[in-house]
Parts: C-alpha cells; structure tokens; sequence
C-alpha cells in the first residue's frame, strides 16, 4: 500500500525506525507514533518506501 501523501511517507519512515530500535520510540509523536505501534515492519517499510515526488504534503480527510 504506497503512501498517499508526503506526510504520510515521512511518518511511517520515524515509525520505521522506533521499531527497528534506531531511534527511541519515546521521540515519536502523533501518527508515526500510532503506526508503529499498529502496523508491523513490512507494512511500515512499505509505506516508508513510497517516492515523495508528485504526492501532496497533506491530504485532507472527508
């Protein structure tokens, strides 16, 4: 499942990082730290590995 926007990407990336113990997951705020704590680290990599270029910086719900 790619990334539906820059935000998103860059979250799952800091989520990405807490699991795999490279930063504290203490430092983790607001949806990366929901995703990682819901998501495992294939789906992480996964949304974490999505190209920035052409998504929008937000996507607003409705």
């Amino acid at each position: 499942m790619p990334a539906k926007s820059q935000a998103q990407q860059k979250a799952a990336g800091a989520a990405l990082a807490a699991k795999r113990g490279e930063t504290q997951k203490s430092d983790l705020q607001g949806a990366s730290r929901d995703m990682e704590a819901s998501m495992t680290e294939a789906e992480l990599e996964d949304l974490a590995s999505t190209r920035r270029k052409g998504k929008p910086e937000h996507v607003r719900k409705d």
